[in-house]
């Protein structure tokens, strides 16, 4: 489906944005809706479980928790930067997560290897959606289940709309193109038709709504600009202030007095083979 391929997939980060993914980002945003995710998936002793484009690994951790002694975890991500934090995050999780260097389009599993296959918010950048869901298909066992997060359009996330602006006209097109790249023109009807085509069985996609928050305005700036490839462009403290005023002066109404909230809202697809 080549509506689909050409969304933005340059989100590709650093040695250090990693770390700063991990710190900045997981705690306040990834982790409560991986927790969501998790949950939706039902995953349960003894099962086998894929954590796709794991990214830093929080969606494998919490699976890790729910499938027991017999059970195993794996993580799977492109950027090896990402998995060394992965893997040193999760050091001391039971059972131990296994993780892998792979691409998302040529999965480097045998057939039918996982019951549950878990991906979060990653289909979006994915060159060949079609080809990936694919891969998640071969292998899930027959009737096994996977469950995708994929963000709503920009405009769901009023944070995000006035920090791709302010970045665009701070920075440059390409600032803010990459700062609107995790939230794809998506509706409904195209996770439907992608899963549909992918020859699953069962399938619902619903919208789940919560929020981001951080502690200020300058901190949601700086976390989230640290935690991507746009950091080694902030080194001028003149186009920082510039930016962090510019964002300012749109949230107001989103600013309290535990500092800066935005809502979110994401779509959640879960598939049968």
């Amino acid at each position: 489906m080549s509506d689909h391929q050409s969304e933005p997939t340059g989100w590709q980060l650093d040695r250090s944005a990693p770390r700063a993914y991990e710190e900045y980002l997981v705690p306040p945003m990834f982790a409560p809706w991986s927790e969501r995710l998790v949950e939706t998936a039902d995953i349960r002793d003894g099962e086998r479980v894929l954590d796709l484009a794991c990214g830093t690994g929080i969606v494998a951790r919490n699976a890790a928790s729910r499938v027991g002694e017999e059970g195993t975890v794996v993580g799977v991500d492109l950027n090896d930067g990402m998995l060394a934090v992965a893997e040193a995050t999760a050091e001391s999780v039971q059972p131990r997560i296994e993780w892998r260097q792979g691409d998302a389009t040529d999965l480097p599993f045998a057939d039918e290897r996982f019951d549950v296959v878990c991906c979060q918010q990653a289909l979006q950048f994915f060159d060949d959606a079609d080809a990936a869901l694919a891969e998640i298909r071969r292998v899930l066992v027959p009737n096994g289940r996977a469950v995708l997060s994929v963000w709503r359009p920009l405009r769901y996330h009023p944070g995000y709309v006035v920090l791709a602006d302010a970045m665009e006209r701070h920075l440059g097109d390409d600032a803010g193109a990459m700062m609107r790249s995790p939230f794809p023109e998506w509706k409904i009807a195209d996770l439907r038709a992608l899963v549909d085509e992918a020859a699953f069985g069962e399938r619902t996609v619903v919208v789940e709504i919560g929020s981001v928050r951080y502690p200020s305005i300058e901190e949601f700036v700086r976390r989230e600009v640290a935690s991507s490839p746009l950091a080694e462009r902030l080194d001028d403290e003149a186009v920082q202030t510039a930016l962090v005023r510019a964002v300012e002066n749109e949230l107001g109404e989103y600013t309290d007095d535990e500092g800066v909230v935005s809502p979110m809202e994401s779509y959640v697809v879960t598939v049968r083979r």
